[in-house]
């Protein structure tokens, strides 16, 4: 079974949630949603978020695709959950498949895992991206190593397509 984990919290940008939730399931994707408690959550546009599994109950094994959407607001709490940050640097250290979009940046940025790699995020954030040692790229989405990162909700179908070309690359599903 494919299994995806998307990292969700009170304001996460909706859309950023909505299209990664639906199109992995259309590639056959069990998708969860991890929250702070493991309960249904607020988008900032005010979409109700289910939450499947709590911060505290993630595992790297659990999961083959990690999804980070953006939203300000968002991060100014998500970015303070250790145990969450902790997670996400084992998931990228394990090879699996990342998936940033917009500020989502900033959890691979709390996680330290972003130096030395290209990172697209959302332009205001373009600063923080370099100073982590990351090089920021102005791009629909790039590709490196086992991160897949896109700067906007507007390039979500590009972003997507290639989550899961990465996917599809690294196993024989």
């Amino acid at each position: 079974m494919k299994r995806a984990i998307i990292i969700c919290g009170e304001n996460v940008q909706d859309q950023e949630w909505v299209y990664p939730y639906y199109r992995l399931q259309e590639e056959g994707f069990e998708v969860k949603v991890a929250t702070k408690d493991g309960k249904e959550t607020t988008g900032i546009i005010g979409i109700r978020i289910p939450g499947d599994t709590a911060y505290d109950q993630l595992k790297v094994e659990d999961y083959e695709v990690i999804v980070l959407p953006g939203g300000v607001k968002m991060m100014e709490k998500i970015r303070q959950e250790e145990g969450v940050l902790k997670f996400i640097a084992d998931f990228v250290a394990s090879g699996k498949v990342v998936a940033s979009t917009c500020h989502g940046a900033q959890l691979l940025i709390s996680a330290r895992a972003v130096k030395g790699k290209k990172i697209s995020a959302y332009y205001s954030i373009k600063d923080d991206v370099n100073n982590a040692g990351a090089i920021y790229v102005d791009a629909p989405f790039v590709t490196d190593g086992n991160i897949v990162s896109s700067p906007h909700y507007k390039h979500m179908a590009l972003w997507m397509k290639e989550t899961i070309r990465l996917y599809n690359g690294r196993h024989n599903d």
